[in-house]
């Protein structure tokens, strides 16, 4: 837990003393306390003085029930996700908890870990939506950054290496998969260096055919190949008095690199064609999406050429390592790109964000870029929800709760269809039981099940 930030709370609401005991027994998630009401006026005088993040409550309890509980919790913070316990489980019931703003259900006698599961999923989802909440009034910050977006330790790592080595003219190497923002570091060393009035060229040596990149870097003379009717500067001489940014350095030729190599040695080079010797005043960064000592050890790549360009080495961490990042980096792109399309957004829901974080992203943050930019093309509302979420990402989690989507206003055969589905999955498909649990007759529990398509 950060340095000065109060525990979360939890409060269960029981007024079975034993029943009460049990259920504290069984929570102890991680930074959070548990405190306890014996009675639903106690719960309320509670609630009246502090925020809580999670209310566990009994649904029947004498003069004051749980979903008065539920709506006066909700009414005084909005955020507080309350799940109802109940022995007297019906489907009628469960709707009104769901409908009420209830983050879960569940019929006693429950496993202990049904409900530490439930307490723990409903505190991540508490923790979700106030960042989510905070990020929402931040997003007119966001829109003027240009940098590296994240509180993770790496990142903040990665900040302090640029602002290291920003000041001085080596070479930089950044590594990390593809995606990971490589040319936003580079950029940024760039901007922070005394060189920033000068020019910043990007190049992609993947992107460059073997036998162009030399005269694309280096220039050519008119007539030193077909088609060069003309002389022509190179990169190295736009780049003049700035910095050169070599994306993927990785798929260079033998060729390029041995002249690369002198050019970072002494700062010489010759246009193609050409037999006078230029100099370059340009600060050279360069990137690999793939391990260089690999392609060293292999011949692929030169060994002195490897230690010329990793006087500093940078290395980013994949998106999948940086998850707390997500919402943060989320809605930067999302005040980015909402300015850009003209497109105004009032931000991302909670449970579409919590589908994003779920999400593995091979692509890192520009595969999460771009899924943003393309909720926003499509979302017909001012949120950006589930509905738009692109092909690929799940919008539950494994072992994720379903209520978490019903925190959102969802439709009442919805809800019927759900709490049908996970009677029948807790009594093993015993259709009897089932009904009876529910509260209806054993016809209409049938014509439920085929109207839903739960067979």
């Amino acid at each position: 837990m950060p340095l000065g930030t109060l525990p979360d709370r939890i409060l269960i609401v029981e007024d079975d003393e034993p029943m009460r005991r049990m259920i504290r027994e069984v929570l102890a998630p991680p930074g959070a306390e548990v405190h306890e009401a014996q009675s639903s006026q106690g719960a309320l005088d509670y609630l009246e003085k502090v925020d809580v993040a999670v209310v566990v409550t009994d649904l029947r309890m004498p003069r004051i029930g749980g979903l008065d509980v539920l709506q006066f919790a909700r009414r005084r913070n909005a955020l507080t996700q309350v799940i109802l316990l109940t022995g007297h489980a019906t489907v009628e019931s469960a709707v009104d908890a769901l409908k009420g703003g209830a983050y879960d259900y569940l019929r006693k006698p429950f496993e202990p870990d049904e409900l530490r599961h439930a307490v723990d999923r409903a505190l991540e989802h508490y923790r979700l939506n106030r960042e989510n909440v905070q990020l929402r009034e931040a997003n007119s910050a966001y829109a003027d950054l240009d940098g590296l977006i994240g509180k993770n330790p790496a990142i903040e790592q990665v900040r302090r290496m640029v602002r290291a080595c920003a000041g001085y003219d080596c070479c930089v190497l950044i590594t990390g998969e593809s995606g990971t923002g490589k040319e936003v570091v580079a950029h940024q060393i760039h901007l922070q260096s005394e060189r920033r009035d000068a020019r910043f060229i990007a190049v992609n040596c993947a992107a460059i055919p073997e036998n162009v990149i030399e005269s694309e870097l280096f220039g050519y003379q008119r007539g030193a190949f077909t088609g060069a009717d003309r002389n022509r500067a190179g990169l190295f001489e736009v780049a003049d008095k700035g910095t050169l940014f070599l994306d993927e350095i990785n798929n260079a030729s033998p060729a390029f690199q041995a002249k690369l190599l002198r050019v970072i040695q002494d700062g010489t080079y010759f246009r193609v064609g050409d037999t006078e010797q230029r100099h370059a005043d340009v600060r050279l960064i360069a990137a690999t999406n793939r391990p260089l000592p690999g392609l060293v050890e292999s011949g692929a790549f030169r060994m002195d050429l490897y230690y010329r360009l990793r006087i500093v080495e940078i290395v980013l961490p994949p998106l999948r390592e940086r998850r707390n990042d997500i919402p943060l980096l989320a809605n930067y792109f999302l005040a980015r790109h909402s300015a850009r399309l003209r497109k105004p957004s009032k931000g991302i829901a909670t449970r579409a964000l919590g589908s994003l974080m779920r999400h593995n992203w091979p692509g890192n943050a520009r595969e999460l870029e771009n899924a943003i930019q393309s909720m926003l093309i499509l979302s017909e509302t001012d949120m950006l929800d589930i509905d738009v979420l692109p092909p690929g990402i799940e919008r539950e989690g494994a072992g994720s709760s379903r209520a978490v989507e019903m925190m959102e206003p969802q439709s009442l055969e919805e809800i019927e269809a759900y709490f049908i589905a996970k009677t029948l999955r807790e009594t093993q498909g015993n259709r009897a039981t089932a009904a009876e649990i529910l509260g209806i007759d054993k016809s209409t529990l049938w014509r439920k099940i085929k109207r839903y398509g739960l067979e």
